[in-house]
Parts: structure tokens; C-alpha cells; sequence
């Protein structure tokens, strides 16, 4: 089976296609991907796998292009390259699988940075793809499991095996915003209703209460983006909700064992005694999940007991102070700790849920101007070697999770330049519904190089960073939201891509004093 190219007297278009497939000996990922087809999917009939990157490239001569072929996009030792269409052996039936539109493909970003380096010209635009060609006695049900275990809709779709004519994106123009006319008046069963359709992260309770503010206050209906935005700041993601609600009531359940319990008791009324001590007995501050977080920090520096906490109106990340010795003289340092879960965005697509699990847990040092040098990987996840056939419906299978969320976190660390000195991983029926991802890291910076300063009117902003993906404005809520059968299929965007190249020469250009020493917050 063959990827046809257009026949003569077709029109043709400036876009140049071009097939790369690791040599044999080298085609390593394949050979990976037909094992796991064949041990862990029970596709027996499956005699052979070729994995070929497709590279479809606009805005680029032919000149330079046969420039770039062997130093960009293949290696000719190890590479077998097809111009413009890849006729498959007899018998092979084939596919592709491509990224969703606007998903961020860090194959073809970084292609096109290093053709652009190359040719010292503009930058092309590059399109990649995987091509998969099976051999064997595969019926079409057995190939549609294939395409569905291969292709994550999260993320990904089956591509056409036709080359395009033009590589511009086609974006329809959004109309106004509207207004969601006649919220104000509606009632428990139309609330319902609208929030069975909108995906949203708050509770119902919480959009009836919109409703009542903006009747009672502002005597007007909202815009779909207002409730968006409230959606989102009212998220675990943004203020952690659950941790913040107020609890009126605490009971402590009798355990088996009873010292257990006791030691739950004494530790409550270890924190009442602390709240009275530091706020008074009179306070009225709410007690809470968060409250009990951070009261023995505070306990502890209110008695004089944290004398190399960092205090500052900025919160990234927790930040003590160090004595360090360079070069023979001591000097101030900060050493800044962070830990992130992305247990939801690891659950649905688990490579790039658990890149950025990692990479968002550095950039909060980052932002504290921190230079981040080791990190700590801890993860729960279910049987990995349950077969595919007993998956929760719904679900990714556990290996597939597993393998991928490990691929994500060395793939992210590999490429920032970050030592991982500890990689756990529990395996427990508890995590099946729900996988634990948990990066953590520390860094670390010379006192000297962070200015702390109020910002004023006139300071410049800078916006620094690169794409990473389709996550729009649900990219923060969706850590809040429960997951269900269909949380894979519609949570497409609520999963950040990882851009670790970006964030390298982030961390690099802050260790520059001169640099970090402009930024006032």
C-alpha cells in the first residue's frame, strides 16, 4: 500500500513531503511499539511494524531543502528517506497519526528552528506526523484497536495520508461574546441544564450563587466569558478551594486502632490551641485544611524558631535562606522548594501530563529567579500488567499511562538538564480511577541577584515564554473537575504542552545578574 503523490495534470502545491524511517538495527521505537501490540494489546497476527516521521514543509526552496534533509530532518547512516510519497511492502496495511490543530509538536518547532539556523532565512513551516505499517493476518477489527490503543484524542487524531496544498492554518473568525440571556431569572432547573453543557469546574451551588450576584448586584446578565473566568479563579488549580472551605464541624471516626485515633485527636487539639495562640481566641479567621497547612510554619516564626525563612510579598515557592561558600568566601543564597500534582492532566494523556507536571513545578523557582538543579519524582498507579480488555471504560489502560507518564518525565528532565535523584512508583488498586503524578524540585540563587520591588505605572512587562499547546482558558479548571468515561475524549484542552528547550534558556538567562537583577517582581 502506497501514500499516493498527486498524477500528472493535478495541481500541485509548494508544500514538500518527505518519509524518514530508521534503518533496521535502529529502528528501535518501532520494534517497542510492535512488542507492545503483540504482548500487552494480544495482536498476535502482527508480523512486522514500520514507524516512519512524516515531515510535510512549506516555505522552503528545493536547494535548501536537500540542505536540511541530512542535517535536519534524517541522519543518513541510520535513516532510509522517501521523497514525496512511501509505497509500503505488499501487504502492509497503513496509517497516520498526526497532532491536533494548534497542539503544540515539538518535533516540528524544533525542526524549523534548526532549518532556520541553517539557512539563516525565514523561519518554514513544518507539519509532522507518524506513519504506522502492519503486516500480517490483521482483520479490520483488530486494526481499528490498533488506531484507538495508538491514538490518544486527548491530544492526537488519525491524518490523512494525502499531502496538503497549503501548510496555513484555517481559523474561522470567532463572533462577539455573548451574553447567557435570561441567567438571572432562571431557575434550579435550567441552571442545570446549562451547567450539565458547559464542562464546568465550580459546582452548581457556585453558578447559582453567580446567578444571585448578578441579579442582586449588578441587575444584568453575564457574558460567557465572566462566568469562564470565575470558573477558573474559583478553581482548585488557581485558589485551591478545598483546602480553603470552611469547616464548621470536625469528627474523628473510630479506627481499629485506637492509638491512631488519638494521635489524630491530640494533633486537633494540638492546631485549636495554636490558632488561639497566634489569632486570639476571639478570631473569626475560618478554619480550615489550609489554615492546618501552614500553622506550625507560622507557630514556629512567630516564636523566633524559622530564622532563615525568606519572607517577601512574592509567592512561588517555598524559599529559606543559606550560607554558600564560592570560591572560598560565604555568601547569601536562596533555596527554593516546589512540588506539583498533575494527577488529572497525567490520567488523560500521560506523556504530557507528566512532562509538565515537572516543568511546572520548576517554574515556580524559576520565577523567583532560582536556578533548578534536582528534583524528586513520586507516582501511584494501578496494575500496570492487567490487560487491555479489563480497562475501566473510559480509561487509558495502566500500562499505557505508566509507560507514557515515564517517557513524558525523562523526555521533560532530559531535556531542561535536570538530575531526578528519586523516581517512586506505587502500584495499588487505589490509583486505577485515579492516577498520583507528584514532581517536586529545589533550586537555587545568589541573594544577590533577586530584587524585590513594588511595580509602578511606566514599568515595562515582559511576557516570556514559548507555545505549548492548545490549552486555553479551561486549561486551569480541569485538575478541579472529576474525571469520567468521557474525560479522554473532551479534555483535550486541559492539558498543557511541555516546552522544555524554552524554559532551558529561561533558567540560563536568569542566572545572568544582569538580567535577573532588572526584574522587580
Amino acid at each position: 500500500m502506497g501514500l499516493r503523490a498527486p498524477e500528472m495534470g493535478e495541481h500541485m502545491s509548494d508544500v514538500i513531503r518527505v518519509f524518514v524511517e530508521k534503518k533496521p538495527g535502529f529502528d528501535v521505537e518501532a520494534q517497542h511499539i510492535k512488542a507492545d501490540l503483540v504482548e500487552n494489546l494480544g495482536i498476535r497476527s502482527l508480523t512486522d511494524l514500520k514507524l516512519l516521521n512524516r515531515y510535510d514543509v512549506s516555505g522552503l526552496s528545493r536547494q535548501d531543502f536537500e540542505k536540511a534533509l541530512t542535517m535536519v530532518f534524517s541522519e543518513p547512516n541510520v535513516d532510509n528517506v522517501y521523497h514525496e510519497t512511501y509505497n509500503a511492502p505488499e501487504g502492509y496495511q497503513v496509517f497516520a497519526m498526526e497532532y491536533l490543530p494548534g497542539q503544540y509538536d515539538q518535533r516540528a518547532d524544533s525542526a524549523a528552528q534548526c532549518v532556520q539556523l541553517l539557512t539563516q532565512g525565514e523561519r518554514p513551516q513544518v507539519l509532522t506526523a507518524k506513519v504506522i505499517a502492519v503486516s500480517g493476518k490483521i482483520s479490520q477489527e483488530e486494526m481499528e484497536k490498533i488506531q484507538t490503543y495508538l491514538v490518544n484524542p486527548v491530544e492526537s487524531r488519525l491524518a490523512s495520508l494525502e499531502k496538503p496544498e497549503s501548510l496555513d492554518v484555517q481559523a474561522e473568525v470567532p463572533g462577539n461574546v455573548q451574553r447567557v440571556e435570561g441567567f438571572i431569572r432562571w431557575d434550579r432547573q435550567r441552571l442545570e441544564s446549562y451547567y450539565a453543557s458547559m464542562g464546568f469546574a465550580m459546582s452548581l451551588e457556585d453558578l447559582e450563587f453567580c446567578r444571585d450576584y448578578f441579579r442582586d448586584e449588578e441587575n444584568r446578565d453575564p457574558s460567557v466569558t465572566e462566568l469562564r473566568v470565575i470558573d477558573t479563579y474559583w478553581s482548585d488549580h488557581c485558589r485551591h478551594t478545598t483546602f480553603s472551605t470552611r469547616l464548621t464541624e470536625i469528627r474523628i471516626e473510630e479506627g481499629k486502632q485506637k492509638a491512631v485515633t488519638d494521635a489524630i485527636e491530640d494533633a486537633l487539639k494540638l492546631y485549636f490551641a495554636t490558632r488561639e495562640e497566634l489569632y486570639g481566641a476571639s478570631t473569626e479567621k475560618p478554619v480550615s485544611l489550609m489554615d492546618m497547612a501552614v500553622i506550625g510554619a507560622k507557630s514556629l516564626r512567630k516564636k523566633g524558631l524559622v530564622q532563615d525563612l525568606d519572607i517577601s510579598d512574592e509567592i512561588n515557592a517555598c524559599s529559606i535562606e543559606v550560607p554558600v561558600t564560592v570560591d572560598g568566601k560565604t555568601e547569601p543564597w536562596l533555596v527554593q522548594f516546589k512540588n506539583e500534582t498533575h494527577n488529572h492532566p497525567t490520567e488523560i494523556e500521560p506523556f504530557g501530563g507528566a512532562a509538565t507536571c515537572l516543568g511546572g513545578a520548576i517554574r515556580d523557582p524559576l520565577s523567583g529567579r532560582a536556578y533548578v538543579y534536582q528534583a524528586m519524582r513520586v507516582t501511584g498507579s494501578g496494575d500496570p500488567t492487567v490487560p487491555f480488555e479489563k480497562t475501566l471504560k473510559g480509561k487509558l489502560p495502566s500500562r499505557k499511562i505508566t509507560t507514557g507518564a515515564a517517557q513524558g518525565y525523562s523526555s521533560y528532565g532530559n531535556q531542561i538538564g535536570l538530575a531526578t535523584g528519586q523516581v517512586t512508583e506505587l502500584y495499588d488498586s487505589g490509583y486505577v480511577a485515579k492516577r498520583m503524578e507528584i514532581g517536586a524540585v529545589i533550586g537555587a540563587s545568589p541573594k544577590s541577584n533577586v530584587v524585590r520591588e513594588v511595580p509602578a505605572p511606566g514599568d515595562v512587562i515582559v511576557l516570556l515564554g514559548g507555545s505549548t499547546g492548545r490549552d486555553g482558558i479551561g486549561g486551569a479548571t480541569g485538575s478541579s473537575k472529576a474525571h469520567t468515561e468521557k474525560s479522554v475524549e473532551v479534555c483535550g484542552a486541559e492539558v498543557q504542552k511541555g516546552n522544555p528547550p524554552t524554559e532551558r534558556k529561561i533558567q540560563r538567562l536568569f542566572r545572568d545578574p544582569q538580567v535577573s537583577r532588572l526584574i522587580k517582581r
